[in-house]
This record gives C-alpha cells, sequence and structure tokens, in this order.
C-alpha cells in the first residue's frame, strides 16, 4: 500500500505543473491523480471498444505531427525536417493501404489500438519507426516504382485537367440558359404588366 501512494505522490508531483488540472481538481474535488488515470481507462476504453477510435487515431496520427512539422519548418537544424517530411511519406503510405483495405480492417480486433500503436511508434523520435520504414522499406520501393509513379500522376493531371474543362462549358452553358430564362421571364412579367394597366 505504501508502494501504491508513493507511486500517487510522484504522478502528482508531475501532474502539479499542468494548470488546467488543477482547475478540474478545484473544480471537481477530485485528485488530479484520479481524474488523469480515469481519463486514461475511458480513452483506452473507447479505443479496445473502437468507439471514436478511428477519430482518435486520425488526431493522434495527424496532430502532433503536423505541429512538429510546423516546428521543424522554423527550426535552423535539418534533421528534424526529414524526420518528419519521412514519417508523412509514411502516414501518406499507410494511409493509402488503409483506404483499399478498410472492409477488411473491420474484422481485425482492436485494430484501432494496434493502428494507434503503430502511428506513436512511427511518429515518436525515441523510436523513430518511420525512419525504419522507410529505409527498409518504402525507400527502395518508390525508387523502383518512381517512373510508374510519375506517369500515373500525369495521367491524372491530364484527366483532371480535361474535366475541369468540361465542367467549366457545362457551367457556362447552364449559366446562359439560366440567364435567358430569366430574361424572357422578365419580358413576360414586363409585358403582362402593361396589359393590366
Amino acid at each position: 500500500m505504501d508502494q501504491v501512494k508513493s507511486q500517487l505522490q510522484t504522478v502528482r508531483a508531475r501532474l502539479n505543473q499542468v494548470p488546467a488540472l488543477q482547475k478540474a481538481e478545484d473544480a471537481t474535488k477530485i485528485p488530479k491523480e484520479y481524474l488523469v488515470l480515469g481519463g486514461g481507462f475511458v480513452l483506452l476504453s473507447l479505443l479496445f471498444f473502437g468507439i471514436g477510435a478511428g477519430s482518435l487515431c486520425s488526431i493522434v496520427g495527424f496532430v502532433y505531427p503536423a505541429y512538429k512539422s510546423l516546428l521543424a519548418i522554423e527550426s535552423k537544424t535539418r534533421g528534424e525536417d526529414t524526420q518528419w517530411l519521412i514519417y508523412w511519406v509514411v502516414y501518406c503510405f499507410f494511409s493509402m493501404i488503409e483506404v483499399f483495405t478498410d472492409f477488411l480492417l473491420y474484422w481485425i480486433p482492436f485494430y484501432y489500438a494496434f493502428k494507434l500503436a503503430f502511428l506513436l511508434w512511427a511518429m515518436l523520435p525515441q523510436t523513430k519507426g518511420a525512419k525504419f520504414l522507410y529505409d527498409s522499406f518504402l525507400k527502395d520501393f518508390l525508387k523502383k516504382n518512381e517512373s510508374k509513379i510519375d506517369a500515373a500522376l500525369d495521367d491524372a493531371k491530364r484527366t483532371a485537367g480535361s474535366i475541369s474543362q468540361e465542367i467549366a462549358a457545362a457551367t457556362a452553358e447552364i449559366s446562359a440558359a439560366g440567364l435567358n430564362a430569366a430574361a424572357d421571364y422578365a419580358k413576360t412579367k414586363e409585358k403582362d404588366g402593361k396589359k393590366n394597366e
């Protein structure tokens, strides 16, 4: 029991550095270490049971890395830029695979727990998981298929350009027809008004 109390005191000492927790403790009259433990338990429960787990994984996989990327852009050291660029390449590759296999992933128990663990492993500077994946797999794969990827992107760009031109032309035709119809309607109303006078 003494070990539990000493651990709680250690946790409380660290939590004293967070002013928002002090406000929450004052408002609820519940010790901040219990608030944090309860909040962590609720988040883990939601994650394991899949309630909002997709959103939580997206937030964890995007918000912290985006913030760290902005800091890396503003810093003078180059190593941080490279680390976060590699993370975004791995994140995009993972997201593309996930889009096409989503119907299968639904059946994997605790998928979002595994996804969250993967994203944390990939993003944290202590583990540098994204760099490991990039160096051991993605770098060679992307280099080998670079010409195919470029050709697919060029094709998509041409297709998108022609589709946007067709949409612009159709929009112009619809707008012109709408303006003509409005003008005809206004002329009809004007003639009807003169006849009634």
